[in-house]
Formats: structure tokens, sequence, C-alpha cells
């Protein structure tokens, strides 16, 4: 989570039927145009940053050919704390893939609570927690209902909702880059979404704004003897939103390729979900 240390690293694999069968917001064949090996390289070296480069604990599920979308684990929990509020994906292809993440989420000693309320829906992907607050986008894939659960779940913090238009989730174009920093993209969207996250805040945040929203996709850890990382789209892929990173002082700075992942929607936060284990 956003401003707090880090210890483990839940991922899965890319299945075959990826390609063929992935979900896709801007239209066209689902999963049309991905080259599947190299999606697993980028992958691979995603994973192998969390777990070789900041020693995250990191639990790996393989891949499930029925669910082609299952690689996107975010969008199955969210964890705050002890607790995993196990979500029911808007997509209703998708709502087998929470199985496998309950269970690994549970032996690893996390407070399980799931979603029975079958009028809600809820993607990790439009949830962003702050450290201090949770803004919750209100999209094609997470509605009210959703958003009044995890409000609930985690009473303890403030809960505020956002409409989402134009892109499949909040952190399609809006993620934390530091303890108090959100990552957001510079169209008109983006924009006004943060303006009207700021409206309904009671903390303030430094903003870093990206040339490109798809860069604001961004993945922050603080990771004890490393301090401040994050995970980034490459300048070959985004230069303009590259520089703007590199102008971030006091930080370990990973470049991370997601070429193949991003035709299908998927963004660097969707292939993971990062937490403290219970002690």
């Amino acid at each position: 989570m956003a401003g707090a240390g880090c210890s483990h690293a839940l991922v899965r694999g890319i299945p075959e039927s990826l390609a063929g069968g992935a979900l896709r917001r801007s239209g066209g064949d689902a999963g049309s145009g991905v080259d599947t090996a190299r999606a697993r390289r980028e992958h691979r070296l995603y994973v192998e940053a969390l777990r070789d480069r900041l020693g995250l604990v990191v639990t790996e599920l393989p891949a499930d050919e029925a669910h082609p979308d299952c690689v996107f684990v975010e969008d199955t929990a969210v964890v705050c704390g002890g607790t995993a509020l196990i979500a029911r994906p808007g997509a209703s292809s998708r709502r087998g893939e929470v199985t496998a993440v309950k269970k690994v989420l549970s032996e690893l000693g996390l407070n399980i609570v799931e979603m029975t309320d079958e009028t809600a829906t809820l993607d990790g992907g439009d949830i962003l927690f702050t450290g201090k607050e949770f803004f919750v986008g209100l999209s094609e894939r997470t509605n009210q209902r959703g958003a009044e659960i995890l409000a609930d779940v985690f009473k303890d913090y403030a809960v505020s909702k956002v409409s989402v238009s134009g892109a499949l989730h909040l952190k399609s174009f809006c993620t934390m880059a530091g303890p108090e920093l959100i990552a957001i993209g510079s169209s008109d969207q983006a924009q006004k979404t943060l303006m009207n996250m700021q409206e309904m805040s009671e903390h303030r945040y430094e903003k870093l704004t990206l040339p490109d929203d798809e860069a604001a996709n961004c993945v922050y850890l603080n990771i004890p003897n490393k301090g401040h990382v994050l995970l980034h789209r490459t300048a070959e892929e985004f230069p303009d939103s590259a520089k703007e990173f590199g102008k971030l002082k006091d930080y370990l700075l990973i470049p991370v390729r997601n070429t193949e992942l991003a035709k299908v929607d998927g963004g660097l936060t969707c292939c993971s979900i990062l937490f403290n284990k219970p002690v």
C-alpha cells in the first residue's frame, strides 16, 4: 500500500488463452495483437523486479486457461492491513478468478472478507489507497454497492467515490507515486477526476502530471533499506513521461516494459497484489 512498507506480492501467470480471449475495453477482437511469448518475457521481468531487486516474498499462482484475464490479479482482491476483501469483478467471466486468490491469501494469514451481495461489483483496479484514505472509481466494472461494501470493511479510512469515464479503471490514469504524491495523466478526463478527488479529500496531495495517461499507472513501494521505489513504464514506450519520472529525487526508479498486456488494457499495477503479511 502507498506510503507503507511491503513484504509480499501475489502474481499470476499468463495463460495461452489471453491472446484470443482477454477482454479489452478499446474495441476490436478480444486479445487481438498480443504476442504471448513477449508478454510472458515482460511479465517475468516485472516479477523478477519485485522478488530479486526489491526482496519481496512473491507467490506466483499458475495461469488458468479458463480465465484469459487471470494475470490481472489486482482486480480480484483489495488488501489493507491484515484484511483482504475478495472482489466481485464487474466482468462476470472473471469471477471464477477469485477462488484461487482467496485460497492463497487465506493461507498467508490474511483475514478474508467476501462480497456476497450479487448486486455489487468491484475491481481492484478501481481502488486507490493513498495511505490515508480510499478513492473508489465508479466505472464500467465497479458500482456504488461495491464501493459501499469496501467502506464497510475498511471502516478506519474515509472512502470517496469518483466517476470514471473514458478509461477502464480509476488506476488506468491515476496511481500513487509516493507517500503524498499522485501520478496523474494529462488528459482532460484525468485532470478533472483528480480535481474531484482533491475537492472530496481532507488531505492535500502533490501531483506528478505525466504527458501520457497510460504511464500514470505505476507501482510505488517503500522498501526497508531501499526507500522510495517506483516501477514505471520505459522511455522506449513513453519518452516524455519517462523524463518526468527521472526528475524524482531520492527514488529507486525501475523501468518495466508492458507493451503486450497494455494491448488488453493491462497496466503495471494490474499484475500484482502487494501487501504486508500479518505477523
